[in-house]
């Protein structure tokens, strides 16, 4: 790391903001009319399940390429920006502590088992750096996020790929296999790409027969759109376990840059001695922090959330399947994997030349895309293009990049990039 970027951080600023005034959120619900997504007649139709009225970004390309809720921010988080933003001049304020109490009282969590955070991939970088090295090994499963083997290169660590389970859970009796002395298991549930979920059990497992001095990272960005049984109860027990939420999802705040941590408090101060580059990775804005709290506190959205996100995946899913097309199934988040019979780059293409803005492919899974799930109309938009595209031959495209609009296909792991190189997510 360049003496430059070192000096770009300031270790004050990490334990004032990973510290006691850092400390922070959880999950739940929050929804009331809707994002500035316009009329009130949207916003009641938005609260029935009709997205249809939301406009599309870019000119009417139909961006379902980066797991975005369409949705935006409820209103309520919107709501508490505006009266927040007049304080804009001072440094955190109580609000911070105010989203702390409220993320320690959601989960029956003690002082200092939370931290919030600017998003969730700095935390995620935080837990891994502490606890990988040369002679502490990561474990991950393969087809899912990448953030966990890319630290683990910066870091210098051995790193243990598992295949995913033929019901695509993390195999986890293959992973504590993998590595009598890893440093850190890394398990992405629900798991992306696949949207699937690793049963709560088998976690626990886990955690009870894994090597002395090793921690399971749970990144736990989509469990909102899950049912299953999260693991933050975990961290309550004492367990040897590393917890991540983000705002980015189902809240609709990406943008906004809002993500929680759940951990004992020493795996926190672990965490600082990670320094140089952990700061400001624990210091957001005093606006982020009031929408954060006022979205936890929101009973309403994510149960309604949870359920417009369902019916238009079922919907979509219902038609692929009467359609013939493979998709992977069991997925529990705001996307899915359909198989494209032609290497996915090649498909993406042809997708963007009917403005429809896909996500990547997976080394692991070559033909497969993934799709996050739009408004009604959006989904239907989807439904139409990929019919026509897939009764294109494969190559009928010339395979080349025939648009490449980074800003709507992007990988979301180039989009974070920071700190020379270091991908983030």
């Amino acid at each position: 790391m360049s003496e430059a970027l070192k000096s770009a951080f300031s270790r004050r600023s990490f334990l004032r903001g990973a510290g006691a005034a850092g400390v922070a959120a959880a999950t739940f619900p929050a929804l009331a009319a809707v994002p500035g997504a316009g009329t009130a007649q949207q916003g009641r139709a938005i609260a029935d399940g009709d997205m249809s009225g939301l406009r599309t970004p870019d000119d009417g390309v139909v961006a379902i390429s980066m797991n975005e809720n369409p949705l935006g921010p409820a209103q309520s988080a919107l709501d508490a920006i505006a009266a927040t933003a007049g304080t804009g001049n001072r440094y955190h304020g109580e609000i911070v502590q105010q989203t702390v109490s409220t993320a320690l009282d959601l989960f029956d969590l003690k002082r200092g088992y939370a931290a919030l955070f600017p998003g969730s991939a700095g935390a995620l970088n935080l837990a891994l750096m502490s606890h990988l090295g040369p002679d502490r090994p990561l474990v991950y499963a393969d087809p899912s996020y990448e953030q966990g083997p890319n630290v683990a290169d910066m870091m210098g660590a051995p790193k243990f790929a598992v295949k995913l389970t033929s019901s695509y859970a993390h195999d986890l009796r293959a992973m504590l296999a993998a590595s009598p002395k890893a440093g850190a298991y890394y398990i992405v549930n629900p798991n992306n790409p696949t949207g699937t979920m690793t049963p709560k059990q088998d976690i626990v497992w886990l955690l009870k027969n894994k090597p002395a001095g090793s921690v399971v990272i749970v990144d736990e960005a989509y469990h909102h759109f899950s049912n299953d049984e999260s693991c933050i109860d975990l961290v309550a027990a004492e367990q040897d376990i590393i917890v991540t939420r983000t705002f980015s999802k189902i809240y609709g705040m990406a943008g906004l840059r809002a993500g929680l941590m759940f951990a004992r408090p020493d795996y926190f101060q672990k965490m600082r001695s990670v320094s140089p580059i952990a700061p400001s990775l624990a210091s957001l804005s005093i606006t982020s922090a009031a929408a954060a709290n006022a979205a936890l506190l929101d009973k309403g959205l994510v149960p309604l959330r949870r359920k417009i996100n369902a019916d238009n995946r079922e919907q979509t899913l219902e038609f692929l399947s009467k359609g013939g097309y493979s998709v992977i199934p069991g997925s529990q988040t705001n996307f899915f994997m359909v198989d494209a019979k032609r290497p996915g780059g090649e498909f993406q293409n042809a997708m963007l030349e009917e403005n429809i803005a896909i996500g990547r492919t997976w080394a692991a899974l070559p033909t497969y895309v993934r799709v996050t799930v739009g408004t009604r109309g959006e989904m239907q938009r989807f439904q139409a293009a990929f019919v026509k595209c897939m009764d294109k031959a494969p190559a009928a495209v010339n395979g080349a990049v025939l648009r490449h609009e980074p800003a709507l296909n992007p990988s979301e792991l180039t989009r974070h990039a920071m700190w020379g190189g270091l991908a983030l997510g």
